[in-house]
């Protein structure tokens, strides 16, 4: 354990490091400092590269039963760190302590089921007739690159799914949430060989970034984050090719059909809109709502929506936490005010939060919801990435899904309804990765995660989430 893990995060070849340079961590509620990071560059990032290739042959030679039992344990530990690891996660990104406590116990939830999925990655044997043997290998040294948003889960769900594969893997977290990232990879790396984990943290992510790229030997990146910075990974294939993860950008629909349960609607779409203060690339950007049931599922909205309460994270009773930064805070009301220009009506909320009690500095809104809108604003075209909810309607099924599917982006979308033959129909028609029926929370360990179009490729959890990690050996003998 180093003298001063506040600033010693760096894992590089099993053994914790500073950096020539450090970066403060600070409260998005209160601007407030919480700690100070390492701040590497590329030499740090090429020696944590090193490290990844020198520990790679054993590593991929090590048994699934090995590599799952490592992993098992680690989650154990996590469950037992949950509540320092939750206030951790609050101090750093803002979001309520209930939801970064389900966070944390997600993340141990998603290493338990890479454990398992490590264990059946197997081959397989063909027919007698022109048979052969089809083998699966770790495809080497990965990159891990997880966003401020849900920085436990999404760090997880990539490190645990690599190392069951037997991938060695080299973790950076977003310069925004350094903190709780660098604890995961205390708790994970505890047992394993040196350089099989490794972390870094830095406010150079490009520099960082692009010197791993220029190097062959890196063989897999996986990456959360904006569609911009994740197409410029893609295009840093152009001279060699590297298996690339991408889950980006969202605009998630929410269709509610005139056979919905209409409180329980209200309260999924709630729940899916303002869960970390609507900054999830999962979270309901567009609600269409039939036109016979409009005007009695509105109120029931709004209803939810002014029990939400604004506040800092760790505050008791607090449900909505603040904006990440001032620059989201810029960009939600730009959206707004262009709607409104346009024509649609603020029915809650729709300015800055002012906070009751001093400290609280940082970029709050009041959680909103607009009325009349339509597809030609911001808000309709462009991800909020903030606790803002514009409402459509809709007459027929068909224009409904029409409508939700006009957008470059893929991830998530939700349909609330009560026939299963019109739900079906609905679902089978979204050109959606993740469709919810009548519930929030899409995301599960054992279900796949990822999007279509703009909004990524490859896939994260279920039984194809440790494929990103593993090619296949087609193999042809004759003895």
């Amino acid at each position: 354990m180093p003298e001063d893990p506040s600033t010693a995060t760096l894992l590089i070849g099993g053994e914790w490091r500073t950096a020539d340079a450090t970066f403060e961590v600070v409260d998005p509620a209160t601007l407030e400092p919480v700690a100070r990071a390492a701040d590497a560059g590329p030499r740090e990032a090429l020696a944590a590269l090193d490290a990844a290739c020198a520990a790679f042959p054993a590593w991929r030679d090590t048994a699934a039963e090995e590599r799952a039992t490592a992993l098992g344990a680690a989650a154990a530990r996590i469950r037992a760190g949950a509540d320092s690891l939750a206030a951790l996660m609050t101090a750093e990104n803002g979001k309520p302590l209930a939801e970064a406590r389900g966070e944390i116990m997600s993340s141990a939830r998603m290493l338990d089921w890479a454990a398992e999925e490590g264990r059946r990655a197997s081959g397989r044997v063909t027919p007698r007739a022109g048979g052969g043997l089809v083998l699966r290998a770790p495809v080497g040294p990965a990159l891990a690159i997880t966003p401020w948003n849900f920085p436990a889960s999404m760090l997880v769900r990539k490190a645990g799914l690599a190392l069951a594969a037997g991938c060695p893997v080299i973790v950076k977290p977003a310069e925004q949430t350094p903190l709780v990232g660098t604890e995961l990879v205390r708790l994970i790396a505890d047992g394993l060989p040196p350089g099989v984990l490794q972390s870094i943290t830095t406010t150079r992510p490009k520099d960082v970034v692009d010197a791993l790229l220029a190097d062959r030997r890196l063989r897999k990146v996986s990456f959360t984050g904006s569609t911009d910075v994740g197409l410029g990974l893609l295009r840093s294939t152009a001279d060699h090719l590297r298996r690339t993860s991408l889950e980006m950008g969202g605009h998630s629909p929410a269709i509610v059909l005139d056979d919905a349960d209409l409180p329980a609607a209200a309260a999924g779409v709630a729940a899916a809109k303002f869960a970390n203060a609507g900054q999830s690339c999962i979270a309901v950007n567009r609600l269409f709502v039939q036109r016979p049931v409009y005007d009695a599922f509105l109120p029931l909205l709004l209803e939810r929506v002014a029990a939400l309460r604004p506040g800092h994270g760790a505050d008791e009773g607090t449900t909505l936490g603040p904006l990440i930064d001032f620059a989201g805070l810029d960009k939600v009301e730009r959206h707004v005010a262009d709607a409104v220009k346009r024509g649609a009506s603020v029915a809650a909320g729709g300015r800055r939060w002012e906070p009751p009690r001093p400290g609280l500095a940082g970029a709050f809104y009041e959680p909103t919801v607009l009325t009349g809108a339509d597809d030609t604003m911001l808000i309709s075209t462009e991800e909020t990435f903030g606790p803002v909810l514009p409402v459509y309607v809709f007459d027929e099924d068909g224009e409904a899904v029409e409508r939700a599917n006009a957008t470059d982006y893929g991830l998530a979308a939700y349909v609330f309804g009560s026939g299963l033959a019109r739900v079906w129909r609905t679902v089978d028609r979204l050109d959606f990765g993740v469709v919810a029926v009548n519930e929030p929370f899409p995301v599960r360990p054992e279900l796949p995660f990822g999007g279509t179009k703009n909004s990524g490729q490859e896939r994260e959890g279920g039984s194809e989430g440790i494929d990103a990690y593993l090619e296949s050996k087609s193999v042809s003998m004759r003895l």
